[in-house]
């Protein structure tokens, strides 16, 4: 199956409207989801339970999130992006405002749980919806555009949660929910004429499914890719950096802020830069060089005692998520193509790093408590650098210009 084609249009021209649709959508989650994020320990505490089970309220909704991801990937088959994106914000939308109203424990562990089902829903949809609407020769800076305003909005989102939380700890809940339900009705009302969304009814294309992607050595090299950000960027970096600042280097809670600010500012700088050199360079060079540099910063965090040295170190890595992001999901708009339906394609993909998120603080908080944190973000470095073997063997996948 040949994912090279051919198009006429210029590289660097205009984005599609529905993209800019996307991309605020996105900010404005991402918002929420930051301003429930430092909230939700301390509410599940206040029902009386104890650290284990705040924990749990926690890691279930990534855990449904990963459960669910195939049956999302079903529905955008066979219903189409745009309305299980709609029903997705939706279902997050309604379980965020139970939070805020639940009285018991099991009540707050159900409602954020259905929200996990709702975010993979919107999620694998968004993705695809990106996919069939970003041009080609854009791809590239579509995702990113669409991954530096979720990471913003995360930045931005605990900044404002820290002041709701002053009000009350259901406050943040109340917030975001109503903010989504705002949102819903923004991208419903922006999207719901769009030709270039809708898919016609006679549309007969062809199903990609997941064993035949699997046969693309780029899907396979993006898949592994994803497991390592997911490892890296969401798992170790919330997880284990934290702890090491404390341990390790002796600093307080605002040292690790400062950090995970530098991780994010690199991050969004090197998406928008990188975006468009994928989209003309093409997206093997992008990914190896985030990969390598992925892999060479999680070793340096580790392997130091020097705050200094640290944050260079931290620099490196987040400059090398933000190199590989918008390569490998090009990469996978690539293989899967415009007109393709992939609804398993997309949730694989997005299991990937849902699965590194998981996976990746347990085993490397096994490794630093049984060895040494050293030991543990070398560990966490070989992942990278295993995507990145994979990577070497993948094809360029850049439509050709005519």
């Amino acid at each position: 199956m040949s994912v090279i084609a051919t198009t006429t249009k210029p590289r660097g021209a205009a984005l599609p409207r529905e993209i800019w649709v996307l991309v605020g959508a996105s900010f404005l989650i991402a918002i929420g989801y930051g301003i429930v994020g430092p909230a939700l320990p301390n509410y599940a505490t206040s029902f009386d339970v104890g650290v284990t089970a705040a924990s749990v309220v926690v890691s279930a909704f990534a855990f449904v999130r990963l459960l669910f991801a195939p049956m999302s990937g079903r529905l955008v088959t066979r219903f189409g992006e745009r309305p299980i994106y709609l029903w997705g914000v939706s279902i997050v939308a309604v379980g965020t405002l139970a939070c805020a109203a639940a009285t018991e424990y099991w009540q707050l562990l159900l409602f954020r749980s259905a929200s996990g089902v709702g975010s993979t829903m919107f999620t694998v949809s968004a993705i695809g919806l990106l996919i069939r609407i970003s041009p080609p020769e854009a791809r590239g800076r579509a995702s990113s555009l669409w991954g530096s305003s979720f990471l913003l909005g995360g930045i931005a989102g605990p900044v404002v949660g820290s002041g709701l939380v002053t009000v009350s700890l259901r406050a943040p809940f109340l917030v975001y929910g109503i903010a989504l339900v705002l949102t819903t009705l923004f991208v419903w009302w922006q999207l719901r004429g769009s030709e270039l969304v809708s898919r016609p009814p006679e549309d007969d294309a062809a199903e990609l499914t997941f064993p035949q992607a699997m046969r693309h050595p780029s899907y396979r090299a993006a898949l592994a890719s994803n497991l390592a950000n997911g490892w890296v960027v969401f798992g170790v970096r919330m997880s284990l950096l934290p702890l090491f600042v404390t341990a390790v280097l002796a600093k307080d809670e605002a040292f690790t802020g400062i950090a995970l600010a530098v991780f994010a500012a690199v991050n969004a700088l090197a998406l928008l830069y990188v975006g468009r050199v994928t989209d003309k360079r093409g997206r093997k060079l992008p990914a190896l060089v985030g990969l390598a540099l992925l892999a060479v910063g999680s070793v340096g965090i580790g392997v130091t005692s020097d705050p200094w040295l640290f944050l260079a170190a931290v620099v490196v890595a987040g400059l090398g998520a933000g190199a590989l992001n918008p390569a490998q999901n090009a990469a996978v708009a690539d293989v899967l193509g415009s007109k393709a339906r992939g609804g398993s394609v997309l949730a694989g993909f997005q299991m990937a790093a849902d699965v590194g998120a998981v996976v990746g603080p347990l085993v490397a908080g096994a490794v630093a408590e049984q060895w040494s944190y050293a030991a543990a973000f070398g560990l966490t470095g070989a992942v990278a650098a295993v995507a990145l073997l994979l990577w070497f063997g993948a094809r360029e996948t850049l439509p050709a210009k005519e």
